[in-house]
């Protein structure tokens, strides 16, 4: 586990109330004031576009222009997370998707010892790594290896600090949780986070990464205290359940 936090960042268990049920999605994104809104041209997409909305008077109003983002090498697939199940594709570890659906928001983790967000921080070392071994008790979660040693981590291939494992890797240098799979059903898809991109045609295994100055403008205005939550939609499925899961109107100029 994080050293002192008691909690495994990735699985975000502690985040999530045990009340919120996946059938409740136009409920979390209703007592949602802020949220981050993906759209893909379609399910095999690896080009998205990502926007910032806020709640005023009881409407969504974009509160960024679009900006290009990168997801999973394969596209997307319906996630685990605050929406019910759907008809499509179902995400699935190691299949190069990003979950598609309704997420919380986890906490913020990077290289650096600290960074502008109101989300809780978490400065990454060498022993952290993200357990994506489907059959792993630690699934799902982000663990200092010198705590649970050697063994537990034995066959993840996700570690933390990437720039010290893999060759001066700079994606994880800043990023947060999307809180897919929080139950860490085994199989389903873990580590899934937003992270920095390589480059804007890069893709990732099931992230939604993007360019350093828009992960700083999201970690600088995201607050905990609104409720913010995570959208990644295919263009048609978000005009499909755009009104039963009240999220903004894209047509609308408000929203613009």
């Amino acid at each position: 586990m994080l050293r002192g936090v008691g909690v495994a960042i990735a699985c975000v268990a502690s985040l999530l109330s045990p009340a919120i049920h996946a059938a409740d999605a136009a409920d979390s994104v209703t007592g949602a004031q802020q949220m981050i809104l993906v759209i893909t041209p379609d399910w095999d997409s690896t080009q998205a576009s990502l926007r910032r909305f806020e709640q005023h008077d009881g409407k969504w109003q974009a509160v960024s222009l679009p900006h290009a983002v990168v997801i999973g090498k394969s596209g997307a697939a319906w996630g685990l997370g605050l929406h019910a199940p759907q008809p499509g594709p179902q995400k699935r570890e190691g299949d190069g998707r990003a979950p598609a659906g309704i997420f919380s928001i986890g906490p913020a983790f990077g290289y650096a010892s600290s960074v502008v967000t109101g989300l809780d921080y978490h400065p990454m070392t060498a022993a952290d790594y993200c357990i994506d071994v489907s059959d792993s008790p630690l699934y799902n979660q982000i663990v200092d290896a010198g705590k649970v040693g050697a063994k537990a981590i034995a066959g993840s291939t996700e570690p933390m600090r990437r720039d010290l494992h893999a060759a001066g890797d700079q994606r994880y240098k800043l990023g947060f949780v999307i809180a897919h799979n929080a139950l860490r059903t085994p199989g389903g898809g873990s580590c899934i986070f937003a992270h920095l991109w390589t480059n804007k045609d890069s893709t990732t295994a099931g992230c939604t990464a993007m360019a350093e100055p828009v992960m700083r403008e999201l970690l600088a205005w995201l607050d905990p205290a609104r409720r913010p939550v995570f959208v990644l939609l295919p263009r048609a499925e978000y005009q499909r359940l755009r009104q039963t899961w009240r999220l903004p109107d894209l047509d609308d100029p408000a929203a613009r």
